[in-house]
């Protein structure tokens, strides 16, 4: 299979896996508790791919934050599934092994018997568009709201330059907050070693090297284009955005005058994405080549040393999986291209769009979507560079 130019690719812990993502794929790869390795792969397409002007610069990251936060919710929701269907399959075997007919037949329903347990239900579109909209109000309440009325409190003035350092400084307490106390959870901090699997195994594909447990091991687990990041320079565009904006009174009541800008502010959380999103974009470009930007990612890399820990070895594989299976999509698609254009057809950003002649010719198109189940590590069949 034919080498695809370097592609951006991007991910998320979950539940005792890692999701990974690249311009046409989507794969989630989690450890059952029985050991099982579940890989779950699904052609990708941005919504800007059918609305062009979605991927203008300074308006896709709003649409790139929305897209990851129904991305990781919906690998979540997998995730989380898979480990109760390990769970369950497991309590089966062990008591099938010792015998035990009440425990096999909660599992099959019949005394005696025992049947592979049943996946749980994955969650609907409404449930995580529902999941979505929960989320976004509850983050604009923690991080716009609060930090505004905590500020007024403090007696600052809403138009003055003061107002808005201080309220940042307030979004900043509170993020450092909130993920220093989740990180004291024993699951949230296996979450957080996952997270540090998932940047070893990005930087192993950045440097070219094979998509080994050994090279990812020697790769820092701190990358510039992390999530955590992200938020800093959330934080930090919003202070200054803020501040241009504003900077005059809306109203003679210090109540409504308080309540508009705040109003006013969630809809501004919008280009604020679309600015940090251009950023943390340019910091992963240049940041291994212009000491400037490192100074600059400097402050984002160190909050990661709240969000990710040392991954043992074992979250390496699952994280080196996910990226292998999103490259496997991406390989077959140049390849179906490569294929395509040699016979004609017309290649699009999705993939090649075949004449007549073509499709007796390309290579096989690759399924929309997989769910693979491997007993262990060394039946994985995926290449590793």
């Amino acid at each position: 299979m034919p080498a695809c130019p370097k592609l951006d690719v991007g991910g998320q812990a979950v539940i005792e896996g890692v999701m990974m993502r690249s311009a046409r794929s989507f794969a989630v790869v989690c450890r059952r508790p029985n050991g099982e390795i579940v890989v779950k792969e699904d052609a990708w397409q941005p919504v800007w791919s059918r609305l062009g002007f979605l991927k203008w610069p300074f308006l896709r990251g709003g649409v790139a934050l929305l897209e990851a936060m129904v991305n990781g919710i919906a690998a979540l929701s997998f995730s989380a599934n898979q480990q109760v269907l390990g769970e369950a399959e497991a309590e089966a075997a062990a008591a099938k092994a010792r015998g035990d007919g009440a425990s096999a037949s909660a599992t099959s329903g019949q005394p005696g018997k025992s049947k592979p347990a049943a996946a749980p239900a994955e969650l609907s579109k409404a449930a995580v568009v529902l999941m979505v909209i929960t989320s976004i109000a509850m983050g604009m309440a923690l991080f716009v709201g609060a930090p505004h009325l905590i500020t007024w409190l403090l007696g600052f003035d809403s138009s003055s330059v003061a107002f808005h350092a201080v309220d940042g400084a307030i979004k900043m307490v509170i993020l450092l907050g909130y993920l220093g106390l989740i990180g004291l959870m024993p699951d949230v901090r296996r979450v957080f070693q996952y997270h540090g699997a998932e940047h070893k195994a990005i930087y192993t594909y950045e440097q070219g090297l094979p998509l080994t447990v050994d090279n990812a091991r020697a790769q820092t687990r701190f990358h510039p284009r992390c999530g955590t990041s992200f938020l800093l320079i959330v934080i930090t565009t919003s202070i200054i955005l803020f501040a241009l904006v504003l900077r005059f009174p809306i109203s003679g009541s210090k109540v409504v005058d308080n309540l508009a800008k705040i109003a006013i502010k969630i809809p501004l959380m919008f280009p604020v994405a679309g600015i940090a999103y251009e950023a943390i974009k340019l910091s992963g470009r240049f940041a291994q080549k212009n000491l400037f930007v490192r100074m600059l990612t400097a402050p984002g890399l160190l909050l990661q040393n709240l969000t990710t820990r040392e991954p043992t070895d074992d979250q390496l594989e699952i994280a080196l999986v996910s990226i292998r299976k999103t490259l496997w999509r991406e390989r077959l698609l140049a390849a179906e291209a490569a294929a395509a254009k040699s016979a004609g057809a017309v290649v699009t950003s999705a993939g090649p769009v075949a004449t007549a002649a073509a499709a007796r010719t390309s290579a096989p198109a690759a399924p929309a979507q997989m769910v693979q189940v491997y007993r262990g590590i060394a039946e994985v069949d995926l290449p590793l560079a």
